[in-house]
């Protein structure tokens, strides 16, 4: 069973944005940087420009649930950064699962480099 941690100080996700190389597509952008630990950090973020509190406080549960149910298929050691996009704000889950599993795709951070 591997254990994840939410990622919370201003520091880690600024390191996360400027070391870490970046994925994107319709719905989420993905910022992946090895931390150097044997755990994963999982940093969501949301700005108001996709709406509301409620809005974006659904959007962190799509987001942390998806990442859970499939967090054994990550490698360990990193930090993953989501940032929702304008799209996001209508997305349903289903969206949500398979724009993360299909950049972490992209960004070889899947067990077995999957695809």
């Amino acid at each position: 069973m591997l254990f994840s941690e939410s990622m919370k100080k201003t520091t880690d996700f600024r390191r996360c944005y400027e070391n870490g190389k970046s994925y994107a597509n319709k719905y989420i952008v993905l910022y992946v940087w090895e931390n150097g630990s044997s755990i994963n950090r999982l940093g969501i973020s949301c700005s108001k420009k996709i709406g509301n509190s409620i809005v974006r406080h659904r959007f962190a549960r799509l987001v942390r649930e998806s990442y859970r149910l499939h967090e054994d298929m990550f490698n360990s050691g990193l930090d993953i950064v989501v940032v929702a996009r304008a799209c996001a704000r209508d997305a349903r889950y289903i969206n949500i699962e398979e724009s993360l599993l299909s950049l972490a795709g992209k960004a070889r951070i899947k067990k077995n480099g999957g695809n």
